[in-house]
């Protein structure tokens, strides 16, 4: 079993011993998905810490935008929940990039990849990927992307 799905068993426990409610149904949901993601396809497998990072990615984005559609529609009660359930999630994610960082990191990968246009979008993107997976926004990276090789 990979090590982030040990934590994150052990912590479901100390939430149920805890009774902390949040806490437990938003690591239940995550380690279903998780074992979700291990059965799908073929064959079973293990999955990585890398792929229960990206599965965790998954879960988080989903909350981000229930945040902003329950938000939208005046329901503050049900925003407010699934922003208690992203903030347990988050603190199993890698630390996100700033601004800063993710604007260095895509020209510095601009550069090295010799993107001169919106042709080598894919290029930039492919070679993006490993290097922001679960540590930034993929449509954020697109876009910013796709605006410096425009300019």
């Amino acid at each position: 079993m990979s090590t982030l799905k040990d934590t994150l068993q052990a912590d479901l426990t100390a939430a149920i011993r805890a009774r902390d409610a949040v806490r437990t149904g938003t690591l239940r949901m995550a380690l279903a998905a998780i074992t979700t993601e291990e059965v799908s396809g073929t064959t079973a497998h293990e999955l990585s810490d890398a792929d229960v990072v990206r599965v965790l990615t998954k879960e988080a984005k989903k909350r981000r935008e229930a945040v902003t559609a329950y938000t939208d529609a005046r329901r503050p009660e049900l925003a407010a929940a699934e922003e208690a359930e992203l903030a347990v999630l988050t603190a199993y994610l890698p630390a996100q990039l700033d601004a800063d960082e993710l604007d260095a990191l895509v020209t510095r990968v601009i550069g090295e990849v010799g993107a001169t246009g919106m042709p080598q979008l894919g290029l930039v993107m492919k070679a993006l990927q490993p290097l922001v997976a679960g540590r930034a926004d993929g449509a954020a990276v697109a876009a910013l992307v796709r605006q410096k090789l425009a300019s």
